[in-house]
């Protein structure tokens, strides 16, 4: 029996009501979506996932190269039972896992999508956005090298650095650094799931919902502009929303922003999606730049529940 079908994922829990799935981004775990579950839990029964190498989850352990396609089964072993229909919110590489388990595992029973920056990078290659391409290659090629070496900290702060912005490593303390090293770990192999994908953007385009929501800040880094851009020309069906300087990790350091957008979307009918939004501006002024907010990547730096929100917490 293949070791893999026999792991559950670890998941946190909050409401009653139509089931919703959180599925975070590399260097998260599911605690980087504590505000939301808060927003959500009146009016929705919320799970959000830890993937593997996150939470109580076990680290990749397989030979073989992760696909999303492992990540995607991860995911459903956390849904509920009793659960008919569900809705999925995806961040960075949780977007790309949510796409992935839309259209290979849970066709028919997903009613929306919320795709928050997401990242499948082999977009980029099959459409040729050569310059894209390279930069997300050459951020891949850090941690899978370094990594491999055991010189976390070094691809940790080219990590950082891109995601977060420059000197984002340097302005950690030591005990962030430490923080970040192990939660980059997990990163290793999501590449391989990110860039070993082969569906075609006209695929995805057929196969997921027109209830489909994009969010993104119009002056993110190159490879998610450009992978924003091929979805909006094969997707015109789909809802797309800016956030300008919201950054890449916006739904850790912009809720105040990414939330309301998340919740008024999942609140409508799916024939209503474009029309729940109409008041609110296409592009959405953060008002200041993200970054001038403290954040720390990693679940272990995310253990402080809000106030008032019971987590039920699964392995």
């Amino acid at each position: 029996m293949n070791k893999l079908s026999l792991i559950k994922a670890d998941f946190l829990g909050a409401g009653s009501g139509p089931v919703v799935m959180l599925i975070h981004s590399s260097e998260s775990g599911a605690r980087m979506w504590r505000r939301l579950m808060d927003d959500l839990k009146d009016d929705f029964h919320v799970r959000a996932v830890n993937l593997y190498g996150y939470g109580g989850t076990p680290r990749w352990l397989s030979d073989t190269p992760q696909s999303l396609d492992d990540q995607a089964r991860l995911v459903e072993t956390a849904l509920p039972t009793n659960a008919d229909t569900v809705c999925l919110v995806g961040h960075s590489f949780g977007g790309s896992v949510a796409m992935k388990k839309l259209a290979a595992r849970l066709s028919g029973r997903v009613t929306k999508l919320v795709l928050l920056e997401t990242n499948p990078f082999y977009l980029l290659k099959q459409s040729g956005r050569a310059d894209a391409f390279a930069e997300a290659m050459d951020l891949r090629n850090c941690v899978k090298k370094f990594g491999a070496l055991g010189e976390w900290a070094t691809a940790a702060e080219q990590f950082a650095d891109y995601w977060g912005g420059a000197a984002s490593w340097q302005n950690m303390s030591s005990e962030r650094r430490n923080t970040f090293v192990e939660a980059l770990k997990p990163n290793y192999f999501e590449w391989d799931a990110v860039m070993d994908e082969t569906t075609p953007v006209e695929q995805w385009a057929r196969l997921l919902p027109r209830s489909t929501l994009l969010v993104s800040d119009p002056n993110t880094l190159l490879p998610i502009r450009e992978i924003t851009a091929i979805l909006r020309r094969s997707c015109p069906m789909w809802t797309y929303k800016e956030i300008a300087g919201g950054g890449h990790m916006a739904p850790l350091t912009r809720p105040d922003l990414v939330n309301p957008l998340v919740k008024a979307f999942l609140r409508t009918e799916p024939c209503d999606d474009r029309e729940s939004l109409k008041d609110i501006p296409r592009t959405i002024a953060s008002g200041a730049n993200a970054f001038d907010q403290k954040f720390v990547f990693g679940d272990r730096a995310l253990m402080l529940p809000l106030p008032g929100l019971a987590y039920d917490k699964h392995h």
